[in-house]
């Protein structure tokens, strides 16, 4: 199937020469769930297999780039499972980083929690100056998921992302880019036009080498993904029984700081 052929519930799939435009809209919010990132992880398998595509733009509709999993209504990582049984969502999301196409995300808002996630399975990450990045996970009394915990680090640094993750900070566009986590700044009526501008200079390169040498840069991402994802979920499913993570939950809902007991 070409790009061309496909459409995917959610998700739109556009060409524009030999780049793969990825749009997807989950209005307000754009929240992660399952079926969003498995029609994203299709949408990447079929530029994967298209002679034609050679980079792909990621990006989103509305205001907030993805402010995550939706933890109140409909959390995706819920649930008892057997010993050894993976997590659907989790499955799903390690997947997006075995894409073997390059990949530059336009970021226009928030990218939080699996949003953050998300924006991290690309090669390049191009910002308005309203985005903002954050690991918002302990101001839930939760453990950071979607392979945050090895990824970010690989992006900014140990120290940087141990910044992050232990305090739920907002990153704002020009301090991520100076941390390397944003590679450009761009204003809003010209971040689609500079995502796009990027991929179609990735795109010029002999398609072979750019395959070659990504492959070698990314080594062995995908497996660290998925073996952390596995450990991530481990930490979330204890978290998940704890009264901090309850009130985590509430306080988020109720726009408030939470009162956290260690219990």
């Amino acid at each position: 199937m070409t790009m061309d052929a496909l459409t995917l519930s959610g998700v739109n799939v556009a060409r524009d020469g030999h780049v793969a435009i990825v749009t997807f809209a989950r209005a307000p919010h754009n929240f992660a769930d399952l079926a969003l990132i498995e029609a994203i992880g299709a949408a990447f398998a079929a530029a994967d297999a298209d002679r034609e595509v050679r980079a792909i733009v990621l990006q989103s509709a509305g205001k907030v780039f993805c402010a995550g999993a939706d933890l109140v209504n409909a959390n995706p990582v819920a649930g008892e499972r057997t010993e050894g049984e993976r997590n659907p969502f989790y499955v799903a999301a390690a997947k997006l980083f075995a894409v073997e196409t390059p990949v530059v995300a336009a970021i226009q808002g928030a990218a939080v929690g699996a949003g953050l996630g998300l924006a991290l399975v690309a090669d390049f990450r191009v910002a308005s100056p309203e985005a903002k990045f954050v690991a918002n996970f302990v101001q839930i009394g939760f453990h950071p998921g979607f392979g945050i915990s090895a990824v970010l680090e690989r992006v900014i640094g140990r120290q940087r992302a141990l910044l992050m993750a232990l305090t739920a900070r907002r990153i704002r566009a020009e301090q991520a880019e100076a941390w390397g986590l944003v590679d450009a700044v761009v204003p809003a009526d010209r971040l689609r036009g500079e995502a796009l501008s990027l991929a179609r200079e990735i795109a010029a390169g002999a398609p072979l080498a750019v395959g070659s040498t990504r492959k070698t840069m990314r080594g062995d991402l995908f497996a660290l993904v998925q073996s952390q994802t596995d450990h991530e979920l481990a930490e979330q499913a204890w978290l998940q029984k704890t009264n901090d993570f309850a009130e985590g939950v509430r306080a988020v809902s109720e726009r408030r700081p939470g009162n956290f007991t260690a219990t």
